[in-house]
């Protein structure tokens, strides 16, 4: 019973955050989906923050072993291919997130961006303290791939990419909705992050690029 009762404040806290904010949901709210009084919420987690950690931790906790894994052998070329290398071996990891539960990728990434547009600091501290390996090899070939590239420049660029695929991927059902209407394109979420990943990857590379600055 304790193990079902911690599963449903999980996915009614999920729910929930997704669908309004990490700060916009109040633990009224989550005890009141998940049909728990406060006490057992205090008792499986502690804290709100330590609630919103054990939200995406199950998504974590699955991709970045695949992650691990994918790259484990890849030594990226120099330049835009090398970082099209790179973000190709995190497409795998990133769909199979449908494992965890249907449209578990789209979940996931709107989970992480009402942390990246709420500057949910304790997120970024649970992630480099978790899965900072991981964090640190994908840094460590996109370095490798892009070596002139100053560090101060690259954490633009990339703080500027991972805006657009937060955004992009947030936004994916609205997206498949104009591309039945307009276009009568019947696309998935896979297909998003196909037409995405290229147009990341050359913000990222700065093909085209320069700052005048």
């Amino acid at each position: 019973m304790s193990k079902q009762t911690k599963a449903r404040i999980i996915e009614a806290a999920e729910y929930l955050f997704a669908l309004q904010g990490y700060g916009q949901t109040s633990m009224r709210e989550i005890t009141a989906r998940a049909d728990v009084n406060l006490a057992s919420v205090n008792y499986h987690f502690g804290s709100k923050k330590n609630l919103i950690q054990a939200v995406l931790k199950r998504y974590f906790d699955v991709m970045m072993p695949q992650i691990d894994e994918a790259l484990a052998k890849l030594v990226p070329s120099v330049g835009r291919k090398g970082v099209d290398q790179v973000l190709q071996n995190l497409k795998g990891p990133l769909l199979n997130l449908n494992a965890v539960q249907p449209d578990g990728t789209e979940m996931f990434v709107q989970l992480l961006g009402k942390g990246y547009t709420e500057s949910q600091g304790h997120l970024r501290r649970f992630i480099m303290g978790s899965y900072g390996e991981t964090v640190q090899t994908i840094l460590a070939m996109l370095r490798t791939a892009l070596p002139a590239i100053p560090a101060d420049e690259l954490f633009w660029r990339l703080h500027f990419a991972i805006g657009s695929f937060v955004f992009s991927m947030a936004s994916s059902q609205a997206l498949k909705d104009i591309a039945k209407a307009d276009y009568q394109q019947d696309i998935d979420i896979a297909d998003v992050i196909e037409h995405l990943f290229p147009f990341v990857a050359q913000g990222i590379s700065g093909d085209g690029y320069q700052n005048e600055g």
